[in-house]
């Protein structure tokens, strides 16, 4: 069964995690990616926020006939 990324990447480096790290590396992994995510989004926010923000909103013309009252 092949699992797909959230990405939608499909090819790429495999990403293997060992199943035998100690709980203190999972937590030290999960610092670093908390800390790159922090160091992305401080140099990246405004570029982000409009990125979601573009991702979010439908734009569409609404034609209007009649007056709404």
């Amino acid at each position: 069964m092949k699992h797909h990324q959230p990405s939608g990447l499909r090819q790429g480096l495999p990403l293997l995690i060992d199943p035998n790290w100690s709980p203190e590396q999972v937590v030290a992994i999960i610092e670093l990616i908390d800390d790159l995510r922090e160091r992305i989004w401080s140099h990246y926010e405004v570029v982000l926020l409009d990125r979601f923000q573009n991702d979010c909103v439908t734009h569409h013309e609404v034609e209007v006939s009649d007056p709404p009252f």
